[in-house]
């Protein structure tokens, strides 16, 4: 064996020689092994021993080592003992076959004698089966081994060098191990060719062949690397002849080169093979990989044929639109046109190529060409069945628009001036002259419908009819009730005048005669009533008509805009999926589907499975449509994730706008506008409800569902403004809280706003006081956010504004002026004892009252939960506040707590008494007070209006109880709640003064 498969032993060969393989031959060819003189051979442990001695016997050829070892051990420095180890050693792990042993004895006098001696009698130990000879010489040695077998220490003629034949040994094993081991990954390669599944899709087969055609290559590279190899390993073996031409190579040396010269053949053989069997191969691939094509192209001819065969199928189960099936058609010419190109096209290249896989090939060539006749048959019997049921459309639509008009000529036809004369006269033309040109737009029988359409006609296109036909009934019968009125209206002649008597001022005092006269006014008040009464009813019908007009509109609106979200979805959403248009697609584009389209996949599910179905339900009673809403409007907060989603669909859009699987999904959808407008639709359509159910609501308020429908309108504006507020919200940069926690945002907008702080008793504005500074507000339940405006460059979303957070008020430590410096759109935000007060100023005084209502609202909810919590503390724990640290109310108000109520603690000096906060001007049965007055509570009522007396005047009222104050007693402390402290532990905090806490203070007295 060439390849060693202990290479442990090889390294072995490296350590202090204690034998080792000459290369010589005796002289029936046995390969000998030297054991030369080694003073440690004992030290060497019989693993050790063993391997080596393995090796060695492994390196000849089979044939001579079937001959058997000769092996010479030199013992002439040594010691019988020696020898004995030796042999016993020899003849206990010899691996090979032995053919004869030469021993040089040790040469004293006294270990040769006891050699001789102690040889014969342990012969038998070593159980030998092969002769072991004592030789006295080295001449001895050479009578049974020639001199140039042996090397010059054995007084032999051949050169050995021991580090060489390792050199040698171990290129030869590497080069034979890297031949094995090339042969094996070709022949695994081969077999992994040979065994492997051909594909059956195009892309799979090319990237197989490309796969492959790679491994091809690194194989031939592997090839060159182990051919190269061997070629030097030879010329290394051959380098004493090429140096000397007379040098005899030994026996070992021409093994070793006719073992290098049968690797390097082995190799050839096998890269031959291998060449072979790629060409094969890649021959098998190539035609696999056409065969694909074909199959492909036969599979989209029948996918073509099928589809149209679908959409006929589907024209012909359920009824559809006029603008759908003229679609249809267009699309059904196209396909004609396509599948007869494709099919000629295909049949005739592919029967130029039978020669290829012509079994599998010829059939589908003769099945293409049968199925293109029965296509083109089967096109032309689906054309003329869908041109049918087009007719008939376009017949509905005709009558369904005649009818539509004639609803809104009765709409509009104005009741007051229909009861003159000439306005009846004007009216009644108007509706004959309508009628008189209805021409093919009427439905005239149904009978004659139905057998002139029978053959396009289902049971939803007979519904369809049946109700078109209905709606021209009812709109007929609606017209003759106008007509008649209308005559009787033109009809009438105008009353002579009655002679009377003078009628006097006050008709319950004259006596009543029953003549002509009042019988005749009792007439004509009557008919006046009748008139008012028609009037009521057909303005009632109008308002009727209009109400269906409009839930038409509605449902209309969301058939088509359900289909437009499964046009996207199919034809742009599931093409990003689909293999066939992966190479379209651009990297900025990959894996980014849920970016582009949101959550639109889930807005269509609800309406197409929900929303429109319980639409439908409404169509008779549309003036109940504000139900449906309601029941709905949890679902319908999905469009505010849609509309979070929006900037960054919008800004991937315009990134790859320009790409070609956007123009090929156009394409084939074709569309005349680009995905961005069909992507704006949900957005679109959120808005358009409102504006419906505004119209439904205009005319149903009468109605029985008008208020279902004001609250759906409610409803619905309160999802655009959290939208539009979410998205101010989410523009907000710098603020390093957690907006979650600031709790609900209620209101957003600009303001002009200046701040004042007051040091010491005086108040000092900001150095740049005469220019406001401008700020977005954000008011949250919890907190007041105050943004700085910057608007950003770019195109849509991202010209967006974004806001920079400057600061922030917590709402339970603020407190308000509604009015500020004589100006009706100024109000005042402070805090921490009007040490800071800002001045907002709104737009208008509209925006003014309603963020002063809203800021008023957050407040009074917390005085609420503090009321709330206050009931709840026992007299004991507010007895107990006496002996709380006084600074602690100190710091409460140095936070700003807004000013409401809260008792006295000295309950014996002031209970029931307040002082007054602000100047609060008397209205109707109310008290004039002014800021500072003390006064004493009498009786509490409703709606925060406290009964009180005002201790300065004796006068007594009602009164606002958020302009009150608990009165502070001599050691000027009270007590006190901040919104925190009421949300649980209903604990109390004392302040030993509170003369700062407002500028009004001044006039308090103990």
């Amino acid at each position: 064996s060439v390849i060693n498969q202990n290479t442990f032993s090889l390294k072995e060969m490296t350590v202090p020689l204690f034998f080792y393989f000459l290369g010589g031959r005796g002289d029936n060819g046995s390969p000998i092994i030297v054991f030369p003189e080694f003073p440690a051979f004992g030290e060497i442990t019989d693993g050790e021993f063993h391997n080596v001695l393995t090796y060695l016997t492994s390196v000849p050829s089979l044939s001579s080592t079937g001959v058997g070892f000769i092996l010479v051990i030199d013992r002439r420095q040594d010691r019988w003992a020696a020898v004995k180890g030796t042999l016993l050693r020899i003849a206990g792990s010899f691996p090979g076959n032995l053919q004869l042993v030469l021993i040089l004895r040790p040469t004293t006098l006294l270990q040769r004698t006891l050699s001789d001696i102690l040889f014969k009698f342990n012969k038998d130990e070593f159980k030998m089966k092969v002769p072991v000879i004592m030789l006295s010489s080295i001449t001895e040695l050479h009578s049974y081994i020639d001199r140039s077998q042996l090397t010059q220490e054995l007084g032999g003629t051949q050169e050995y060098c021991h580090e060489k034949w390792i050199s040698h040994r171990t290129a030869i094993e590497g080069f034979a191990l890297m031949v094995k081991k090339t042969a094996q990954t070709l022949q695994s390669f081969g077999t992994e060719l040979a065994e492997t599944e051909l594909p059956n899709e195009i892309q799979a087969t090319t990237i197989l062949l490309s796969t492959h055609t790679n491994k091809k290559d690194k194989m031939k590279e592997d090839l060159l690397v182990a051919l190269g190899q061997g070629s030097r390993l030879l010329e290394s073996i051959n380098e004493p002849v090429v140096r000397d031409p007379d040098h005899n190579m030994n026996q070992d040396e021409l093994e070793n080169l006719a073992t290098v010269q049968r690797l390097l053949s082995q190799l050839d053989e096998t890269e031959r093979a291998f060449d072979e069997f790629w060409v094969r191969h890649q021959t098998k691939l190539e035609q696999c990989l056409q065969l694909r094509h074909f199959e492909h192209n036969y599979r989209e001819v029948r996918a073509l044929l099928d589809q149209v065969s679908e959409k006929l199928a589907t024209f012909s189960e359920v009824g559809i639109s006029p603008a759908h099936a003229d679609h249809i058609l267009c699309e059904l010419t196209t396909y004609e046109e396509r599948v007869v190109s494709s099919l000629a096209h295909e049949g005739d290249e592919l029967i130029q190529n039978s020669h290829y896989a012509e079994d599998s090939i010829q059939p589908k060539c003769s099945e293409l060409r049968s199925i293109n006749e029965d296509v083109s048959s089967n096109l032309r019997a689906k054309k003329d069945h869908l041109l049918k049921a087009m007719e008939l459309h376009h017949c509905l639509e005709r009558a369904s628009k005649w009818v539509d008009d004639g609803i809104y000529l009765l709409a509009s036809q104005p009741v007051d001036k229909c009861q003159s004369h000439e306005g009846a006269e004007l009216a009644l033309k108007e509706l004959e002259r309508y009628l008189d040109n209805s021409g093919q737009n009427q439905l005239t029988d149904l009978s004659t419908i139905w057998s002139d359409y029978e053959a396009v006609l289902n049971q939803q296109f007979r519904d369809q009819v049946e109700k078109v036909f209905q709606k021209q009934s009812s709109m007929q019968e609606m017209f003759d009730k106008r007509r008649v009125s209308l005559k009787k209206l033109a009809a009438k002649q105008t009353r002579p005048v009655q002679p009377v008597a003078p009628r006097p001022e006050f008709v319950l005092s004259v006596p009543y005669h029953g003549g002509f006269s009042s019988q005749g006014n009792g007439q004509l008040q009557n008919g006046d009533s009748n008139s008012r009464h028609a009037s009521l009813s057909e303005e009632e019908e109008n308002l009727a008509v209009l109400r269906r007009h409009v839930m038409n509109e509605l449902l209309e609106t969301e058939r088509a805009y359900v289909e437009e979200l499964l046009c996207v979805l199919q034809g742009y959403a599931s093409e990003m999926d689909s293999a066939a248009m992966a190479h379209l697609i651009p990297a900025p584009l990959q894996n980014k589907k849920e970016v582009l389209f949101g959550n639109m996949s889930e807005i269509y599910h609800f309406h197409e499975r929900t929303f429109l179905r319980e639409l439908e339900q409404y169509t008779d009673c549309p003036e109940l449509v504000g139900r449906c809403f309601l029941e709905r409007m949890t679902d319908l907060q999905i469009y505010e994730k849609y509309c979070h989603n929006k900037p960054r669909s919008e800004s991937l859009w315009r990134q790859c706008s320009d790409c070609a699987f956007f123009q090929e999904c156009q394409k084939k959808l074709e569309h005349k506008l680009g995905l961005d407008s069909y992507l704006l639709k949900p957005v679109q359509r959120i808005t358009k409800y409102q504006l419906l159910l505004k119209e439904m609501l205009k005319y149903s308020k009468s109605c029985e569902g008008a208020d279902d429908l004001q609250e759906a309108l409610t409803a619905i504006l309160g999802i655009l403004k959290a939208v539009n507020d979410s998205m101010h919200l989410i523009a907000i940069t710098g603020y390093e809280g957690n907006m979650s926690e600031l709790g609900k945002l209620l209101m957003q907008g600009s303001f002009s706003v200046w701040t004042e702080h007051k040091k010491g008793h005086a108040k000092v504005k900001d150095l740049a006081r005469f220019k406001p500074m401008q700020r977005h507000l954000f008011l949250h339940e919890k907190a007041l956010l105050f943004c700085k405006r910057r608007e950003e460059n770019g195109e849509g979303y991202e010209k967006a504004p974004s806001y920079s957070f400057k600061q922030s008020l917590n709402m339970s430590a603020v407190g308000i002026t509604e009015n500020a410096k004589g100006d009706n759109k100024k109000f005042e935000i402070w805090c921490n004892s009007r040490e800071e007060v800002y001045i907002v100023q709104a737009q208008t005084a509209e925006v003014k009252t309603t963020w002063v209502n809203e800021i008023r609202k957050v407040l009074t909810t917390q005085l609420e939960a503090c009321r709330g919590t206050e009931r709840g503390c026992s007299l004991k724990s507010i007895t107990k506040c006496h002996d709380y640290d006084r600074h602690l109310f100190s710091k409460m108000f140095h936070h700003g707590m807004y000013p409401f109520l809260f008792p006295c603690l000295d309950f014996e000096q002031c209970a029931g008494k307040y002082t007054v906060m602000a100047d609060y001007e008397k209205g109707a049965q109310e008290l004039s007070v002014k800021s500072g007055d003390m006064v004493q509570l009498v009786k509490e009522g409703d709606d925060g209006q406290w009964f009180v007396r005002n201790l300065s005047s004796s006068k007594e009222g009602w009164i606002a109880a958020a302009n009150l104050i608990t009165l502070i007693g001599k050691s000027k402390s009270c007590q006190s709640l901040t919104s925190s402290e009421c949300s649980g532990s209903g604990n109390l905090s004392t302040s030993s003064s509170c003369s700062e806490t407002y500028t009004s203070f001044s006039d308090i007295k103990p």
